[in-house]
This record gives C-alpha cells, structure tokens and sequence, in this order.
C-alpha cells in the first residue's frame, strides 16, 4: 500500500514537473521572434511606425550585458544598418547595427562606448562598420540573449575584426562597375539618328514601348497576384515588378542579330527605353508596391542610380562616338562581348552569393522558378501577337518581342542591392528574383528565336514576310 503511494506521489510530482516545463518553454516561446520579425519591426520604426525609443532601448539593453559569461560563435552573415533620418536625438536613438545570419536570426550589435571605433580608421574591431553593410562577412564573436519590453533579442559582440568574403567583394564591386561599362559601350553604338526615329518612324517605338512599360508590369503583377506571392512573399513580388519595369538591355540587340531582327529598331528601342528609366522605372514600383504591407519604396535613390549608372554612362558613350568615331567602331566589338560577358558573370557571381536561397524550397519552390520563367516567356509571346495584330512586319515583331521579353537585368540586380536595406527586404528576395531572371531570360529569348522561324519568317534578306525588300519592311512603321 505504503509502495503504491509512493509511485503516485512520484508520478504527480514528475506530471507536475512535465506541466512547469511545458509552461516554461510555452512562456519563453511567446516571447521569442523570429529575425524576420524583428528586422520587419524595426525597419517600421525607421519608416515612422512602432516605438521610436525602440533603438535606444537595444543599445542600452546591450551595453548593460556581462559579456564575460557570453558564449562564442562563428558564422557568415551579413550587416544591417537601420538609420531614422530627419530626426533629433543621439546616436543610439537613431542607429541601430544588426547581423543577419542564415537563414533566420539576427542579433542586435553592440557598439562600443568610444563611437569613433565605429570609424574607417580606427584602431577597433568596428572599423568601418558602416562599409560592412556591403559585403557578406566572417564573423567571430560572442553572444547573449535579454528580454526587452517583453521579447527576446539576441545580442553580439564582436571578438575579431569581420572579415569580408572575397567572392562577395568582387561582386559588389563588379556589379557597378559592369553596369557602368557595359551602358558606356551601349553608348559608343548609338547617334542622335537612333533616337530620331521614335519621331520619324513611331510605330515600331511606341508598341514596344508599351509593351515593356505597360503589358510586362502589369503581367508580372497579375502573376505575383494570383500565385500568392503578394501576400506570402512580398519581396518576391516586388522583384518581379522591379525587372519587369526595367529597360532593354544589349542583350536584347545581341538577340535580335542572331534572330535576323530589326537591330536598328532593337537598339532604337533599347535607347529609348533607358532613357524613359529615369521615371519610369520608379513610378512603376511605387505605383503596383505603394500597398505591398511593410514595403516602402526609396525612389530617390532608384532615381540617383539610374542616373549615375546607366544615363551618364550612356551619355559619355554617345560624345565619344561623335567625337571620335573611328575609336568608337574599334573598341565596339569589346564592348559588346564585355557586355555580355560581364552579365552573365554577375547573374552567376549574384545567384551564387545567395546560393543558400536554393534550398528555401518554401519560398522558392517549383512554382517560383515556374513563375520567372512565364514572365519572360510570356512578355517575347505578347510581342509576337500585338504587333502583327497591328500589322507590324515580321523583321520588326522580332525585334519588339526581344525587346519586350528581355530586360536589363543588371540594372535591376544593382538597384536591388541598393535598396534591399531601406526597404527591408531580410532575405534579398529582390535581388534573387532579378538574377534568376537574367539567367532564365537567355533560355527563353533561345527557344523564342527558334519559334520565329515557324511564326515569323523573314525572308533572305532579312525583310519581312510582307515585304520582299529592306525598304518595303521600313515602310510598316
């Protein structure tokens, strides 16, 4: 009887047990949040929303931590600066340094009491914390966690000086300066006479126009809509607007020359779109992502980059061939292999520094490749069918096709590294989406230069089926 007690007294006490614990973790859970969360939360207090003594409370929390029972780590992962512009007060109620580690958790940096160690020429670990934010780094350094204002955040300090991985720092330098070079060679191809068409001869202009600023914007929103990427993924939705609402590139007019297009009306088109970029190109994300939740477009910025890196470029490359012509017709051939070549390295270089993204087969499963690959496909498709309903030729529908389909999608991957923090985008989804794309896009424009010889051929001479001469195929504009 006594034995019988016994047990059941020492099964309430281990059930009493079980239930604390159970209790306990419930109750620690609640207050846990995801990185994702917490990155979310605090660039809404950067964007005017949430407790705006937020920042000022983390830093405090972190400089107040005994980091002697701290325990150490060493990871990859990337910096985040979180800055409240137009705002008085200090730095640490305006500041605040994260770290992103792969693939969800972030840790608030703690800085050090001397500011200045932050600085590029300081003698500190922190050196050049701000330049840190542009490349993917090593990091060694110890970690506690503290709950503030009822959630747990995660804290670090660092132990070593983080240092940057080689392959992310010749992209991000790469990338800008590619993009540079490769709209300076665009530019030693061009003359004031390929612009003059858009007045001269309009048609050909104005349907491709239209169908890059109008039809692919919006047929990348009803994809995002519709495959639920608006709601579930907005960052994903916002990179498939974002490609889709930049210009042509060279690789659009090395298309349309192996597809025996209208490369003149290609490279007409390809001009006048990066020119109408400058506007456009902002207008449009903030026009279809003004309502995304949590995404708030930097237009100022998108505006400064396009200006520095496509249009004064473009500019610089069109004076040099005015002014010496004969060094722009030798040097166009490098140009243009430069070009090519230099995007295909930096959609490689781009999708293997976020090569961990692969195996995130929830946010990018089989429907998310499915997607990219419609909207390029379907963009050269309706530069088929609205053309020739317009009675355009088949010479200059494959051009507009190419044109429409095919984007610049380094311009894009560019932009989206820009602005990926300001909009707080955790997981690089729109850089991703603008890579993939400019890798997808050159299936795509292959198999479309294979259907043009069943649906649009063109005769030797590269004229349209309508017309039986060069002349004759001008004249559909």
């Amino acid at each position: 009887m006594n034995y019988c007690r016994i047990k059941m007294k020492t099964a309430a006490q281990l059930l009493f047990s079980v239930a604390f614990l159970f209790v306990l973790t419930s109750f620690s859970s609640a207050g846990e949040r995801s990185g994702e969360d917490i990155y979310k939360y605090l660039s809404s207090v950067v964007n005017g929303k949430g407790d705006s003594a937020v920042f000022q409370e983390l830093n405090k929390a972190a400089a107040e931590l005994s980091w002697e029972h701290s325990a150490g780590m060493s990871f990859e992962g990337y910096v985040r600066h979180l800055k409240k512009e137009n705002i008085e007060g200090s730095f640490l109620s305006k500041n605040i340094y994260l770290i992103r580690k792969v693939p969800d958790k972030v840790f608030i940096i703690k800085l050090p009491e001397n500011l200045s160690q932050i600085e590029k020429d300081a003698d500190s670990f922190y050196a050049g914390l701000d330049k840190m934010v542009e490349d993917k780094m090593h990091f060694k350094l110890r970690v506690m966690q503290k709950d503030v204002d009822g959630s747990t955040y995660s804290f670090a300090e660092f132990t070593e000086k983080p240092q940057s991985i080689p392959l992310v720092r010749v992209f991000k330098l790469s990338i800008t300066l590619m993009l540079f070079f490769i709209m300076f060679g665009m530019g030693l191809t061009l003359t004031i006479k390929d612009f003059s068409l858009v007045f001269t001869k309009p048609r050909g202009i104005l349907i491709g126009a239209v169908l890059q600023w109008v039809f692919m914007p919006f047929l990348a929103m009803l994809l995002g809509r519709s495959l639920g990427f608006y709601d579930q993924y907005p960052y994903i939705f916002v990179g498939m607007i974002l490609i889709s609402a930049s210009p042509g590139g060279v690789t659009s007019n090395l298309m349309t020359h192996f597809a025996k297009g209208d490369l003149a009306l290609s490279i007409s088109l390809t001009s006048f779109s990066t020119v109408l970029s400058l506007v456009l190109t902002p207008m449009i994300l903030a026009f279809y992502c003004s309502n995304v939740p949590e995404v708030t477009v930097p237009v100022r910025l998108i505006v400064g980059t396009i200006l520095v890196l496509v249009l004064i470029p473009l500019f610089l490359g069109m004076v040099v061939r005015a002014k010496w012509e004969r060094f722009a017709e030798k040097t166009l051939k490098f140009f243009s292999a430069l070009g090519i070549i230099a995007l295909l390295f930096l959609i490689v270089a781009g999708l293997l520094m976020c090569g961990e993204f692969f195996s995130d087969t929830k946010r990018y499963g089989l429907t998310f490749y499915f997607m990219i690959f419609l909207l390029t496909m379907l963009g050269m498709l309706a530069g088929i069918v609205f053309p020739k309903v317009l009675g355009v030729n088949n010479f200059q529908t494959r051009a507009i096709s190419l044109e429409t389909g095919l984007r610049n999608s380094a311009l894009a991957m560019t932009i989206a590294i820009l602005i990926q923090d300001s909009m707080g985008d955790f997981y690089s989804s729109i850089l991703f989406t603008s890579g993939l794309f400019g890798l997808f896009m050159f299936g795509a424009g292959a198999l479309s230069i294979v259907l043009y010889k069943i649906v649009l051929p063109v005769t030797g001479n590269g004229t349209g089926s309508r017309d039986s001469s060069p002349a004759g195929a001008e004249t559909a504009e």
